[in-house]
């Protein structure tokens, strides 16, 4: 941030302490400003001044902070120009290739659409499907063909594997690819014929896979519908349209029985909702919507993690290399302390084995105690964020390997991430390794596939942590937007505990408890507050009250620090007995 100091200028840093640089004036940029600086010449009397290459905005505006939050972080919206222009050369040679079909299966004249986010603008997968005479269903899933546009070891293809990711900020993305190939050639948007790698499966009415087809085709999607659309279809509320109505249908009931199917495999279920923010012209934060997982989200997940194991099994048969999606079993230890957990909260667990629990047994558990979890939750209508935590908490993170260990989460022997190839770069390494097999193209080389497996898996948690403190940034700025349209920042708000630490209580709080903040146990008077061996409650040694998980509170706000996302919170009296 640009400030005053005395007779200079200086560039003060923004999200964390640090030290003050000189800069040289300079009437793009006002006292108060987000700037950003680049070592300068030196000044009239010789000293060293810093110079403000560009001016990002004001730090009372949302929209201004995020992109400075995106560059601290690294990401700074750019591609490097010679990355750009062999994306528009690929682009524009790939003009006349969309429509050929030349070494591909022609799947122009088969009904099909596409379901996102109302927002998406990059168009991954595409459905067909219809049934079939003698009972089930024949599933189409569609997929950008990235790997026809770049070539291995290109400067594209090197700065995708840099990214690994694409990263998804309220109001802003880091696209893994430029956007000519992102959200134009690549895209399956509507009307448009389309270059695509198919798995093609055949659906038994009891949801198991009988067999499956992989090759690289070219499409046409015949409508680009959205999951508010296709709930509201579902739902009866509005008509499905020929020709991509029936198919949808047939999608609906492929994915349900897939669904069925996979109730009884011990696979950990846990709902979530998914945060979605609106800007006005000005860069503020209007509105934040939490995105529930619906029927339409479920057909699609359903489909894609079906083509997933599809590609996954047949990689692994053949032992080509590639990267799979790998969630080991859970720590017995882990399970066990969950249990305890739970226990006590009060919340009834399936029984565990006797003896020692093995690796296998201890999935199995954790999956049957997320539904129970989620039928709990469900009858008491309070506590889902902090026992859904618990429950993610027992399980080991995923990640990409080289090696076929499994999907304990989804209880598959064989998992890949194949359905998005245009901000993933796994995706990517997997269909280059399928087309090794279906189109007789060179197979990943191992020693990249296993250099690429920590490497890809390091980046995915970088965006996680960068869009979750992000989407913190955006809802403090609404949250005081919120406050100040009030003209009182006394108002209670109902909350409940979703986090619990020796020092305080994480709260989460307002409508649809979208807001989080950190209720400090020094601001709890009277009594001396100790985290219970669990940490599922703070027990109050002198007068015996008790914060648990799960629990509704109301609280008060104290402060809010915008662009490092915290909330100080506040009791609203006694609250906790």
């Amino acid at each position: 941030m640009l400030r005053r100091k005395g007779k200079f200028l200086v560039a003060e840093p923004f999200f964390e302490p640090g030290t003050q640089i000189v800069v040289s004036r300079d009437r793009k940029a006002e006292v108060g400003d987000l700037i950003v600086v680049s070592a300068g010449g030196a000044g009239r009397r010789g000293s060293r001044r810093a110079v403000i290459t560009r001016r990002l905005g004001r730090p009372d505006v949302a929209r201004d902070v995020i992109r400075a939050f995106m560059l601290a972080q690294g990401l700074n919206g750019q591609f490097d120009p010679a990355v750009e222009n062999e994306a528009r050369r690929v682009s524009e040679a790939s003009a006349t290739a969309q429509g050929e079909s030349s070494g591909r299966r022609d799947l122009r004249d088969l009904a099909t659409f596409t379901i996102d986010p109302a927002t998406a603008r990059d168009y991954d997968d595409a459905i067909s499907a219809s049934a079939r005479p003698e009972g089930g269903w024949q599933v189409w899933v569609h997929i950008a063909d990235v790997s026809a546009f770049i070539t291995p070891r290109s400067a594209l293809d090197r700065e995708a594997y840099q990214r690994a990711t694409s990263v998804y900020v309220p109001g802003a993305v880091e696209p893994m690819l430029p956007c000519s190939l992102s959200n134009g050639v690549c895209s399956l948007v509507s009307g448009e014929d389309r270059l695509t790698v198919t798995v093609e499966m055949k659906i038994a009415p009891g949801g198991r896979v009988r067999s499956t087809s992989m090759y690289r085709s070219v499409i046409r999607s015949d409508e680009r519908l959205d999951y508010d659309r296709v709930d509201r279809i579902f739902a009866g509320s509005e008509a499905a349209r020929s020709p991509w109505g029936e198919p949808l249908g047939m999608a609906r009931a492929a994915a349900a029985a897939l669904g069925e199917a996979r109730s009884g495999q011990s696979a950990v279920v846990v709902e979530s909702a998914e945060p979605e923010f609106s800007f006005g012209r000005d860069g503020h934060v209007r509105e934040e919507r939490l995105v529930p997982q619906t029927e339409s989200h479920r057909v699609i997940e359903r489909l894609m993690i079906a083509a997933n194991e599809a590609v996954a099994g047949f990689l692994s048969e053949r032992q080509i290399p590639t990267l799979y999606r790998v969630h080991e079993r859970p720590e017995p230890s882990s399970v066990e302390r969950l249990v305890a957990q739970l226990s006590s909260l009060g919340v009834p667990t399936p029984p565990v084995p006797g003896g020692a629990l093995t690796p296998q047994q201890a999935a199995d558990l954790v999956g049957e105690i997320s539904v129970t979890v989620g039928d709990w939750v469900r009858r008491r209508g309070h506590g889902a964020r902090a026992l859904n935590s618990l429950v993610l908490r027992s399980l080991k993170q995923a990640y990409y390997d080289p090696r076929n260990r499994g999907h304990a989460g989804l209880a598959s022997p064989s998992y890949c991430h194949f359905t998005s190839p245009i901000r993933r770069y796994p995706d990517l390494i997997c269909h280059r390794a399928l087309l090794s097999a279906v189109a007789g193209e060179p197979a990943p080389e191992s020693s990249f596939v296993t250099a690429a497996g920590p490497w890809t898996s390091g980046r995915e948690r970088a965006a996680m942590v960068i869009e979750r403190d992000a989407d913190d940034i955006a809802r403090c700025f609404l949250l005081e937007s919120e406050l100040l349209s009030g003209g009182d920042r006394g108002v209670d708000f109902p909350g409940e505990v979703v986090g619990l630490i020796g020092a305080g209580a994480f709260i989460a709080f307002g409508e649809g408890l979208k807001y989080q903040g950190m209720l400090p146990v020094r601001r709890l008077r009277g009594d001396w507050w100790e985290l219970n061996e669990e940490a599922t409650t703070l027990v109050g040694t002198r007068n015996g009250g008790a914060i648990r998980l799960g629990d509704p509170i109301d609280v008060r706000v104290g402060q809010i620090d915008a662009p490092r996302g915290r909330v100080d919170l506040l009791p609203v009296g006694s609250g906790f007995d």
